[in-house]
């Protein structure tokens, strides 16, 4: 446990209370003590919720697995973990509908230096996320937190400006998810959103000052934007009503006596009633997980045959939510309240979703930039908001990361705030202002180490995160 930078977590810690990365690792820590060989390990996104001073400990760690004449194949993102494997296999070369390939298998040394493949561009620095040219000074105003002091926190003192991109940073247990999410988010959400925290009360600290300088606080997540296959992207966004319009006004639909509310799967008068417009009917399995397959009435179009043979440019509704928001763009050319909120999910690097996807298939990534599309298309009416978010690098490539940081940085361009809990480099170097947690984790941690600007992390000797933010400074 000490070894694969676990060491701060006590004895006694609940394991419902690790996070997924913290996990894994717990797993990787059991398997390394069982000096076992000959076994084939597959470990998804090891990386995740690591510093990259723990994820060097981490490759280590791998390479006693293979040291012992196991295997072990790793999905990752991560740059460091990539260029320490012996094979590379890489799938694309988009995603979605342009994904599912096999755009390059080989050893790692001639993948780093021919393949030409995304992903080896960014490794070569072909592509890169460059370190901005200026960062943004904020609107002069802060929230400040006092006195926090939950969990391993040292009854710190934080002040973020308002009208930047801030990130909190250290070590894996340092603090940063207390103090941002359990305290500050909590603290603002019980003023702001009372009904959505459910009551949760935030950690202890002394005040919170500057509160009264914004006008809410949303906490973006990678959880789902649905529980159902109900759910879907085109009615999150909201943009479906427009669509159900269009096609209601088509004579073909007048002739019928068709509403927009027809061509809704949601309620009843148009949709199937087999499936209750879901498309599949779920078969309770009692001891085991639910079961979902096709409905034989509708065969998965979740309309009755009258709205289905309503036809605009040659497609009926089923076909429309069938298509991806890149074919959208084009085909609903014509309208520009459809196009205004498709190009956002274009924007964000989304574009191979489809309309009516349903939110059980969407992974945590994709959840969470759905969920920034929706605020980007409503920053024209809310201002001066707040936005957290814990490691939305998460499971993305870099290429992702890039349109993630364009995206984070329109919010705040559009007069808002945002703070992002991360340990991607890329991310951190593109920041306005970063707070600094630390030393280590556990009860190592809990203190402020420096805040300022990237530059000023980079020269800090005691920060373990400035040490190789320097170095990524530097490739920027």
């Amino acid at each position: 446990m000490e070894t694969t930078g676990l060491g701060y977590i006590t004895l006694d810690r609940l394991t419902r209370t690790l996070s997924g990365g913290e996990a894994q690792r717990v797993q990787l820590s059991n398997q390394l003590g069982s000096a076992l060989s000959g076994v084939l390990y597959i470990l998804d996104e090891p990386s995740i919720g690591l510093h990259p001073r723990d994820t060097a400990t981490l490759i280590a760690q791998i390479k006693k697995l293979t040291a012992r004449k196991n295997t072990v194949c790793v999905v990752e993102h991560d740059a460091s973990v990539i260029k320490a494997s012996d094979y590379i296999v890489e799938l694309g070369p988009g995603s979605g509908e342009m994904g599912g390939r096999v755009v390059h298998a080989g050893n790692t040394e001639e993948f780093l230096s021919s393949a030409n493949t995304l992903t080896a561009q960014y490794l070569r620095g072909i592509k890169k996320i460059n370190v901005p040219t200026w960062r943004r000074k904020g609107s002069g105003k802060h929230i400040v937190v006092k006195g926090a002091r939950g969990n391993n926190l040292k009854n710190i003192d934080v002040s973020i400006p308002l009208h930047a991109f801030t990130c909190v940073t250290g070590v894996s247990g340092s603090g940063k998810s207390t103090l941002i999410t359990d305290t500050l988010y909590a603290a603002l959400a019980l003023r702001f959103e009372p009904s959505a925290s459910g009551g949760a009360r935030p950690l202890s600290y002394a005040s919170l000052e500057g509160a009264n300088h914004i006008t809410g606080v949303r906490l973006i997540n990678q959880e789902p934007i649905g529980k159902t296959p109900r759910s879907n992207p085109v009615t999150y966004i909201g943009v479906f009503d427009e669509i159900r319009h269009i096609f209601a006004t088509r004579s073909s639909a007048k002739k019928e006596g068709l509403s927009p509310g027809n061509f809704s799967f949601n309620v009843p008068g148009g949709r199937c009633e087999a499936c209750k417009g879901e498309g599949v009917m779920k078969l309770e399995m009692y001891f085991m997980p639910d079961m979902y397959i096709t409905c034989a009435s509708c065969n998965g179009k979740r309309y009755s045959q009258a709205v289905l043979d309503v036809k605009h440019g040659g497609k009926n509704i089923f076909d429309a939510l069938n298509m991806t928001f890149d074919e959208a763009y084009v085909f609903f050319s014509g309208n520009r309240e459809i196009t205004k909120k498709v190009s956002v999910l274009k924007d964000v690097g989304l574009g191979y979703l489809r309309l009516g996807q349903s939110a059980l298939t969407l992974s945590g990534g994709e959840a969470q930039r759905l969920k920034i599309a929706r605020e980007l298309s409503a920053s024209g009416k809310d201002q001066d908001f707040l936005y957290i978010l814990d490691e939305p690098t998460t499971g993305l490539h870099t290429e992702d990361i890039k349109k993630l940081l364009y995206v984070l940085g329109r919010l705040v361009d559009s007069g808002n705030t945002v703070i992002v809990v991360e340990h991607n480099l890329d991310c951190v170097k593109t920041a306005d202002y970063v707070i600094d947690l630390g030393p280590e984790g556990g009860e190592g941690g809990g203190m402020v180490i420096t805040e300022g600007p990237p530059e000023k992390i980079a020269r800090c000797k005691e920060s373990h995160t400035g040490r190789y933010l320097k170095e990524a400074l530097k490739e920027g």
